[in-house]
């Protein structure tokens, strides 16, 4: 059954938002982008708790919730990591991101005096990428376990980590242990064989060799076909029972 036109709520356009925040906070604006009808705000590090404090303030913007806070991870620049907060406003139905740079040294400060739900955000940030934020009251691991070593969403991290844990009996305990492979990691090209490949695959290549020849003084038996020939009991055959 197909929903009724506008039964989805959407996100309204910029609606003059874009030269809104470009005035109401001036230098600490990098850069402002517009994709799918929501705007990206590039900000000085620094100036984000102003910044959303503002957002959060003003009437006529009044982004009053943070849905999310994420990463992601740029090895080659200076400063690597983005840190993006998603702002979202009930009453005027619109949202707003807000993205600045940092590295694993500069900490952020934290929004927790903004928005309380920000402690949590942040620990998965510093637990995942190790951006540190000034401020957060319980900057602990919320992912990861307690001991774990380095950050494991940086491009940097091996994918098979550096440790890896199995129940020991001898121990009756959960033991750490250097990380060892089974097996050797193997090569996939993840080409179809169904939409035809580069190489020939296993068995294929029998068909391009014809068959050997037969020996001298040997016939080559032809297929007996039982295709015409009438089943026993269709034909109202049957065996005799023993006594009859």
């Amino acid at each position: 059954m197909s929903a009724p036109a506008g039964h989805w709520p959407t996100t309204k356009p910029d609606d003059g938002v874009r030269a809104r925040v470009e005035a109401l906070f001036g230098s600490a604006v990098l850069g402002v982008t517009e994709h799918a009808g929501e705007l990206t705000v590039l900000i000085v590090r620094d100036a984000i708790v102003d910044v959303v404090t503002g957002l959060r303030d003003a009437p006529d913007l009044a982004y009053d919730q943070l849905m999310d806070l994420s990463g992601a991870d740029f090895p080659t620049r200076v400063c690597r990591f983005d840190v993006n907060y998603h702002l979202l406003s009930l009453t005027k139905n619109r949202r707003i991101r807000i993205k600045l740079h940092t590295d694993e040294v500069l900490a952020v400060p934290s929004l927790t005096g903004v928005y309380p739900v920000a402690g949590w955000f942040e620990r998965e940030v510093w637990d995942c990428y190790g951006v540190r934020f000034d401020g957060n009251p319980d900057l602990r691991r919320i992912l990861t376990d307690y001991g774990f070593q380095g950050h494991p969403f940086r491009k940097d991290f091996p994918l098979t980590g550096y440790v890896e844990l199995r129940y020991s009996e001898e121990h009756k305990r959960v033991v750490y242990e250097p990380v060892s492979l089974a097996q050797d990691f193997r090569n996939f090209d993840f080409l179809s064989p169904w939409e035809g490949t580069d190489y020939v695959l296993p068995g294929d290549e029998k068909a391009a060799t014809p068959p050997p020849p037969m020996a001298a003084g040997h016939k080559q038996v032809e297929p007996v076909s039982t295709a015409d020939k009438p089943h026993p009991q269709a034909a109202g055959e049957s065996k005799a029972k023993p006594g009859e």
